[in-house]
């Protein structure tokens, strides 16, 4: 499974693609949301995006609604993963089309929990 890392911080997009490739995931990363539509563009099978709020060039609500405009795009699982806090900035993304929201610092187990509640966490291999 393909999980596309979007955020302006490189340190950010590294700690978010390490917590997701322990998970089974193969990770792609993107530092604003047109970049990130670029990759969607020219990859196949990306099945999860975490998506911080606040970058230049496009933010990440923006990127929610290009994503959801798009028929191609409609069962990728989208993931705000943000600073962004305040109860009306969540339901603004979640109205937009983001299934779940997770507010920075956030742990490893976090990721999980909302992964696994939206059941996309990849498959364990057998032991």
């Amino acid at each position: 499974m393909k999980a596309l890392v979007i955020d302006d911080s490189r340190t950010m997009r590294r700690i978010v693609s390490g917590v997701l490739k322990n998970l089974g995931f193969e990770t792609l990363e993107a530092g604003d949301g047109q970049e990130a539509l670029e990759v969607m563009e020219s990859e196949s099978d990306i099945t999860l995006c975490c998506i911080d709020w606040n970058m230049p060039v496009m933010d990440g609500l923006t990127y929610v609604k290009e994503v959801r405009a798009r028929a191609e795009w409609r069962d990728v699982t989208l993931m705000m993963i943000t600073t962004e806090s305040e109860h009306g900035q969540i339901v603004r993304a979640l109205a937009a089309g983001a299934h779940e929201y997770l507010i920075k610092p956030f742990t490893p187990e976090a990721i999980v929990q909302k992964l696994d509640f939206l059941g996309v966490l990849p498959a364990k291999e057998p032991a």
